[in-house]
């Protein structure tokens, strides 16, 4: 039965009636490939390992009691006005001298400017990560440039489909650019609804890549999950991800506990002149699917095969309030974690462009000056972080280990025992 009154049209109906921001669910050809991937069974894409995605109900209720206390929620956020680097456009008018320069701006938003192309992952320039103008975690910084300032970008990388890392708004602005959007599995459906033409999607699964203005794009594995509607359907792919250029190799985490595939990952395709790595929004409340900053470090280690060589850049933090931990509490804990490894880190300011390879990385524990001093004080400056040590080239090796494209447990939901749609504050 077909006619109007059909279940077949109410769901048709309704599913018309959702919030744009909400994206789209899979349909047709692309939920029949998501079907044939190896990493999805019973219904849902499945974890490298387990992970619990979401409290239980005992500990959401110690949670939200945690996360709305008030004097938690003023060490939750900076005390004054955070800092952004002043000449961020300026900077990046000239081209880096080395070959490789990253940008951060904010949360996990990086611009890196690759052996001559220019890669944007995650870009959220919304106020809020919500599907809400209204509500929702608010910026506690403004982006330290405009999006239509930061001139041509090649190829936009997205990690998966939380509202902190794919932002309609954003999407939508790039959609008259001639960008390029590398996306994991499933993630292509929510960008055609919001105009993204189908020809300028390289939709991938684990360990598949694609070629695109002369890098290669490899969507690696990652412990986490998806989900952006109120029925979490869980058939959208998260992927941490490789761009390979003709001189040098990086990584974006995107959101992941902690799992041993890295080590995998740093053989197949590292080591890395840089790795950007999650150590923000974790809790003991969801600790499978993000990172300590210790955990961070041992990511960053295990991708560079157990060395401490490029350099480390940690991301998803001091940008969006995402978690019961305080305002500066991922930065101390990536410099007390460098400190303990000997790894070189990189501690820019939003907007602070480097070059990991230039011999000038920013070291600076900028946001002590913004936030609640601990009642122990603050550990030591942290010293100016080692190079980075020679320029490696690309081995065959790591290219012949990703595969060419072809043609636990998973939670969902919003809301705060969702940490990607935690309560604002």
């Amino acid at each position: 039965m077909t006619g109007a009154g059909s279940p077949h049209s109410l769901r048709s109906r309704l599913r018309a009636l959702r919030p744009a921001a909400f994206g789209a669910d899979p349909a047709g050809a692309r939920l029949e490939r998501i079907q044939r991937s190896p990493h999805f069974a019973d219904g849902v894409f499945q974890n490298p390992v387990g992970a619990r995605t979401r409290p239980s109900g005992a500990s959401m209720a110690e949670f939200a009691k945690i996360y709305f206390q008030k004097e938690a929620r003023a060490r939750r956020a900076p005390t004054a006005r955070i800092p952004l680097h002043p000449t961020t456009l300026s900077d990046l008018a000239r081209p880096p001298a080395s070959g490789l320069r990253v940008t951060w701006m904010g949360h996990s938003t990086a611009l890196v400017e690759i052996d001559g192309r220019r890669v944007l992952f995650d870009p959220v320039w919304g106020e809020r990560c919500s599907p809400f103008s209204f509500a929702g975690p608010k910026r506690l910084h403004p982006v330290p440039a405009p999006l239509a300032a930061l001139g041509p970008v090649d190829v936009v990388v997205i990690s998966h489909d939380h509202y902190d890392h794919l932002d309609m708004p954003t999407i939508k602005a790039l959609v008259a650019t001639d960008t390029v959007f590398a996306v994991p599995l499933g993630v292509g459906a929510h960008l055609e609804r919001w105009g993204v033409p189908a020809n300028r999607l390289r939709e991938l699964d684990w360990n598949e890549s694609a070629e695109v203005v002369g890098l290669r794009f490899t969507a690696t594995p990652a412990r986490h999950f998806c989900g952006r509607g109120l029925r979490n359907q869980q058939q959208t792919l998260w992927a941490s991800w490789v761009v390979t250029g003709s001189e040098h190799r990086i990584y974006h985490s995107g959101d992941t506990g902690y799992f041993p595939g890295f080590k995998d990952i740093g053989t197949a395709h590292g080591p890395f002149d840089i790795t950007m790595i999650q150590i923000g929004a974790y809790s003991e409340y969801w600790p499978d699917i993000h990172m300590t900053p210790a955990e961070g470090m041992r990511a960053h280690l295990d991708l560079q095969g157990g060395a401490p060589e490029g350099v480390m850049l940690p991301i998803h933090w001091g940008t969006f309030n995402l978690a019961p931990h305080a305002w500066a509490d991922p930065g101390e804990g990536t410099v007390a974690a460098a400190a303990a490894s000997h790894a070189s880190i990189a501690l820019p300011r939003p907007g602070e462009p480097f070059e990991p390879r230039a011999g000038s990385i920013p070291g600076s524990a900028w946001w002590r000056a913004v936030a609640e001093v601990p009642a122990d004080g603050w550990a030591p400056e942290p010293t100016a972080p080692l190079g980075a040590g020679p320029k490696r080239g690309v081995s065959p090796e790591a290219g012949a280990a990703s595969a060419a494209i072809g043609g636990d447990q998973q939670g969902g939901g919003t809301g705060a025992g969702n940490p990607e749609v935690a309560p604002t504050s």
